[in-house]
């Protein structure tokens, strides 16, 4: 395609415009990569939670050792505010560069040291301390990492187009959670259910170790932010950011505003549509691991372009209403979806094939005296779906071993395997929760960097987003959970229903004070 000039200096801006946007590309694509390998070391550990409770903790409580996983999980979350308050100052003193450098590197190692610890039968006590440790470790360097890439890129973009830039930084939290998934169904389908249980499930962290070495090349070529470098040459960066931060009664004001009526509940909405869908599915529905992921994954694919798309529309009409659209959709929508989702789990309709029926008892010889009965029993339906109970009653001398309540120690498991239609349906609503995600999230980078000024901007916009995402958000799964446990022990019809009220919730309150209290203008940074 040709270009005519009436003046040279006409061909003169064609030609910085074309050097500035691949300057901008080669940006985003350091940044970006950077950020989605973090994401997707952060996210195997949540995509493998059911796997890896059967490892580093305790096996004689399933339940239990499935919510210490997610409460492992959840450490990671919450130490991020942490690692947002040290990596921003080092930001905000030293440079935007040489920190998210740091964080890959902690990020990378401490992914790859998961999968090698040894597993609970082996060292005991310790299995679950050492992945606590690197759980810590991830979260903090996580911590450092978003409010350093989301910066970098900001203070390269034009004006008029921060919010479509930033988008590429929000699309890597998601495409980090679909390569995960991917990598998992790759590493499944590769390998027998027992080898995948054996050691296949340390593969996917070991893999993160190539990607952080790539990344890091890319990352060590790039050029410090030139408007921090700017600012630093000038004598105008901020010697005690966390002071001017948090100390200063007007920018805290604003730091504040951020976290409470916008981060917050961008943060549940997140994780409700991208990790507590995974979750309900698995759980409650007791839906097949590999088709909940495979599900998940075209939900994502298709979803993840949104991001670019809203964070472009922020351009246009705001940062804003875009993202208080994107709460009350979700406030609103949240308990009709999962309603729907849950009935596509009942096969209580469905035509079953009596003649298909299989039932099996086994004995599975322990230590001493201890054997565990395991009654198998699979049901097969006429739309190819089929759902399979295992029970095992914990037996000792003969006798069935009692809990802390003083029940039979029995354990019930059941997987269902769903038909094409149903799978399809699920993609669909998990689809639609990601546009609610897309929306609070898109527009959010350019939001926040516009809310505060270069000395102490990174150190300002992480700490909202990462106790918004890693308090409010990563404590989710776990609450969630809980609430839904908790609700079905207590004989309630909708408990699954129940685990919904928090993210609600905490997006309602974040919706009122953003509405009423948010200004809306979308700033310059160059300030």
């Amino acid at each position: 395609m040709s270009h005519q000039f009436n003046t040279q200096a006409e061909h003169d801006a064609y030609v910085d415009e074309r050097k500035k946007s691949s300057t901008l590309w080669s940006i985003i694509m350091a940044s970006s990569l950077g950020t989605l390998i973090e994401w997707y070391d952060f996210y195997i550990f949540g995509s493998l939670a059911v796997v890896l409770s059967t490892k580093f903790f305790p096996a004689d409580n399933p339940t239990a050792a499935f919510l210490s996983t997610l409460a492992t999980f959840a450490a990671g979350f919450v130490v991020r505010p942490f690692g947002a308050l040290f990596f921003g100052r080092l930001g905000d003193i030293i440079g935007r560069k040489y920190t998210f450098l740091v964080t890959l590197l902690i990020m990378g190692f401490s992914t790859f040291l998961i999968g090698c610890i040894p597993s609970y039968e082996t060292i005991g006590f310790m299995a679950p301390v050492l992945v606590l440790i690197l759980r810590l470790l991830q979260g903090l360097a996580l911590g450092g990492e978003y409010g350093g890439a989301a910066t970098y890129v900001a203070e390269y973009a034009e004006h008029n187009r921060r919010g479509y830039w930033t988008s590429w930084i929000q699309t890597t939290a998601t495409s980090g959670l679909f390569i995960s998934l991917i990598v998992i169904l790759v590493t499944k389908s590769s390998l027998t259910a027992e080898e995948f249980d054996n050691w296949g499930w340390r593969v996917p962290f070991w893999i993160s170790i190539l990607m952080v070495g790539v990344s890091y090349i890319i990352r060590k070529n790039m050029k410090e932010s030139p408007l921090f470098a700017k600012a630093k040459k000038e004598g105008k960066t901020s010697t005690n950011p966390l002071k001017e931060s948090f100390g200063n009664k007007y920018n805290f004001k604003y730091v504040l505003l951020a976290l409470f009526g916008a981060v917050m509940g961008q943060g549940v909405v997140w994780y409700t549509g991208q990790f507590y869908a995974m979750s309900f599915m698995q759980k409650v529905m007791n839906i097949e691991s590999a088709q909940v992921d495979s599900l998940m994954a075209a939900a994502l694919f298709i979803g993840t372009p949104l991001f670019v798309l809203f964070g472009w529309l922020s351009d246009k009409v705001g940062r804003k209403p875009i993202m208080m659209l994107g709460l009350l959709l979700a406030i609103f929508a949240y308990r009709p979806i999962y309603n729907q989702m849950f009935k596509l789990g009942d096969f209580s309709q469905k035509q079953e094939l009596k003649d298909k029926f299989t039932s099996e008892a086994t004995a599975k010889v322990l230590e001493g005296t201890k054997v565990d009965s395991i009654y198998t029993t699979q049901k097969f339906y006429a739309d190819g779906s089929n759902v399979k109970e295992v029970v095992t009653k914990h037996l000792e001398n003969g006798k069935v071993l009692l809990d802390e309540k003083g029940k039979d120690k029995v354990e019930t498991k059941i997987t269902k395997t769903i038909d094409s239609t149903t799978k399809w349906t699920l993609a669909f609503w998990v689809f639609l929760q990601v546009v609610f995600v897309t929306m609070v999230y898109g527009p959010i980078a350019a939001f926040l960097v516009e809310m505060f000024p270069i000395r102490i901007r990174y150190t300002s916009m992480s700490l909202p987003y990462h106790i918004g995402n890693g308090i409010f958000g990563g404590l989710l799964p776990a609450v969630a959970t809980y609430l839904v446990t908790s609700a079905k022990d207590a004989g309630n019809p909708e408990y699954y229903l129940q685990g919904l009220w928090y993210p609600i919730i905490v997006a309602a309150v974040s919706l009122i004070i953003g509405v009423i209290y948010l200004d809306g203008k979308d700033r310059n940074v160059e300030d």
